[in-house]
């Protein structure tokens, strides 16, 4: 019993030592360093669509019915892309682990990694293009 005490006393330290040590990317590594990698590139596209996003509503300038109306669109985006991530991950039980175990820390930020890079990519095409030249164009 005491043996049992002490190697759960070693195993919870030796996890509150490895928490605060910093995590980092390894493609070829454990599941937590993929699983940082992942979170990384969503970092990186989100920081992206948020400099993007800025760049627009000061390319803008003076225009407040179009940047008004573009934050109401920005926040309509969210919504969709938090409500097609639950479905994409839609999962009858609450843990979502369940559905998807380990791979969840993975697949989930890389979809919304690309839904973020798909959305940064509409708006730099208003950047480059105007906001009444993007209609109809795919690319």
């Amino acid at each position: 019993m005491k043996s049992f005490i002490f190697i759960s006393a070693l195993l919870l330290s030796s996890n509150i030592f490895a928490n605060d040590q910093e995590i980092k990317c390894n493609p070829a590594g454990n599941q937590t360093e993929m699983n940082q990698c992942a979170s990384d590139d969503l970092q990186k596209a989100d920081k992206k669509l948020n400099e993007t996003y800025q760049a627009l509503i000061k390319k803008s300038g003076d225009n407040k019915t179009y940047i008004k109306k573009l934050r109401e669109s920005q926040r309509a985006w969210i919504k969709f892309r938090d409500a097609e991530l639950d479905a994409m991950f839609s999962c009858d039980d609450e843990n979502i682990r369940i559905c998807w175990g380990n791979m969840i820390g993975i697949l989930y930020p890389a979809a919304k990694r690309e839904l973020t890079e798909e959305r940064t990519k509409r708006l730099q095409k208003y950047i480059d293009e105007g906001q009444n030249n993007v209609v109809g164009e795919d690319s």
